[in-house]
Formats: C-alpha cells, sequence, structure tokens
C-alpha cells in the first residue's frame, strides 16, 4: 500500500490477517503481486473511482 500526503510517498506493506487504516484525504495507492480480496470501508456518496469519472466509474455499486 502506497500512501502520499504533503508531496511525501511511504510504503506499507499489509500481511494476511493485518489491516491498516487511511486517514481522510490521504491519497492512497493499493497493489498486489496477486490475486488479493480487500474490504474498503467508505461513505456511500464515494465513487469507486475517487474523484475521478471515467470508463471504469459505477453510480451504482452492489451492496451487501
Amino acid at each position: 500500500m502506497r500512501v502520499r500526503e504533503n508531496a511525501v510517498e511511504r510504503e506499507f506493506i499489509v500481511n494476511p490477517g493485518e489491516f491498516i487504516i487511511i486517514p481522510r484525504g490521504v491519497e492512497h495507492f493499493p497493489s498486489a503481486a496477486e490475486e488479493t480480496h480487500v474490504v474498503l470501508l467508505e461513505p456511500k456518496t464515494t465513487l469507486n473511482t475517487g474523484n475521478v469519472e471515467n470508463a471504469r466509474t459505477l453510480h451504482e455499486l452492489q451492496r451487501l
């Protein structure tokens, strides 16, 4: 997981069973070398593409 705040980038390794909390307003770039399942908890008004609208943007997400 990479994060960028105030033009400073940091990287965290999150192992299975661990979690990390990213504060509101901090840019974050989750990535993995292999298929990974994650849980993101965000307000329902947050688009899946953040503040960018493109072909991948979903306005109606599946709810659990």
